[in-house]
């Protein structure tokens, strides 16, 4: 496959040796490299990783604990503390070799360790590779709000391997479509279609819309890169899909939900109120139940819980004046950003979920 270039880096596609590292190293000079890993990641893709890099490679590990749940500040400075230990400077790099909890995470303790140390991202998850290792954004939740603390930040380079999709569980996997569909729904007709035609999917059609979602998704960075316009197309479902997220992660009675999870409930409620807001066709909406399902479990919640969902919304980034925005469909490929909906209807949207 074809580099993609994004503005400051690009992407590669390697499943063997990663000769555009090896290259790269060649030509910088990096007094530590230090690879970030989670309990998980150590444990399934670092052999493989280090199975591919040069044996010569001088290298620290450092390893913070996996899952949504460490996303936050007290993860940072374990990072922190251990760059400071382990002598790290400002020519030093870190390479990324996890899921978005761990790109994120890492970008942000990277971008302002000593003002700034570069990284490279290895995504090994399918959500990673097609949404959170690319763009910039970097950060960690903060008082169960997801993502609140964070800034825009590049990669040196991205590396993109689809052999570290066979390490996933199943729920891991699916969990990475929500993106897929989302990129579908706001912008590539042609991408919504493969989406519907093949259920369920295969290997090879995988990768080909790994392929067009990162092309997506950079095509989108590289006319906003700070999300002032057009960019806001890639949250939609997930306003909703953050306030319930977000939730879950803080609530002592729920089991945690994975990040596509909740934004693949989010992206069925809001297309419900692009229904209702834009008269969007109720037969995609209906042809969207049938895809998400086909994924996806039903998420439960109650009305008692609509109260909490919409207190979280009200600490949405998207936000304006105090005002929740919502990115909404006209049609398939066809988003508007900026669109302000009732509580009403916001509630309405909550019981279509519910009697589904």
């Amino acid at each position: 496959m074809k580099p993609v270039k994004a503005n400051t880096y690009s992407i590669y596609f390697e499943e063997k040796e990663y000769s555009v590292l090896n290259n790269y190293l060649k030509d910088k000079f990096y007094s530590s490299i230090f690879i970030l890993v989670d309990s998980n990641t150590k444990k399934y893709c670092l052999p493989v990783f280090l199975s591919k890099i040069p044996p010569t490679l001088d290298y620290k590990i450092i390893e913070i604990p996996a899952g949504e749940n460490f996303k936050n500040l007290e993860t940072c400075q374990v990072v922190w503390h251990e760059l400071t230990c382990l002598k790290a400077d400002r020519k030093s790099v870190v390479f990324h070799l996890g899921g978005g909890m761990l790109t994120d995470l890492g970008g942000f303790t990277a971008a302002t360790f000593k003002r700034g140390i570069k990284f490279i991202n290895f995504p090994t998850t399918l959500l990673g590779m097609v949404d959170a290792s690319i763009g910039g954004k970097t950060g960690v939740d903060f008082m169960h709000l997801k993502n609140q603390i964070g800034l825009f930040v590049n990669p040196e380079l991205l590396i993109v391997d689809f052999s570290y999709l066979k390490t996933l569980p199943k729920r891991e996997l699916h969990s990475g479509l929500a993106e897929i569909i989302k990129y579908g729904l706001t912008y590539d007709v042609n991408l919504w279609k493969s989406l519907n035609r093949h259920i369920p999917y295969n290997n090879s059609v995988l990768k080909d819309w790994i392929y067009s979602s990162i092309t997506i998704k950079n095509e989108i960075v590289l006319q906003d890169p700070k999300e002032e316009g057009i960019r806001k197309i890639l949250n939609f479902g997930h306003t909703i899909g953050h306030a319930i997220e977000s939730y879950f992660l803080e609530s002592k009675t729920k089991n945690t939900l994975l990040h596509g999870e909740a934004v693949a409930a989010g992206l069925l409620m809001e297309t419900y109120l692009s229904t209702k807001v834009f008269n969007f066709n109720k037969k995609n909406l209906k042809q969207l139940e049938k895809l998400i399902f086909s994924y996806f479990d039903k998420i439960s919640f109650s009305k008692k819980d609509y109260l909490s969902f919409f207190e979280n919304m009200k600490h949405d980034k998207k936000n304006i004046n105090g005002e929740v925005l919502f990115t909404l469909l006209q049609d398939i490929g066809k988003s508007k950003w900026n669109v302000k909906v009732s509580e009403k209807l916001i509630i309405e949207a909550l019981d279509y979920y519910q009697n589904l």
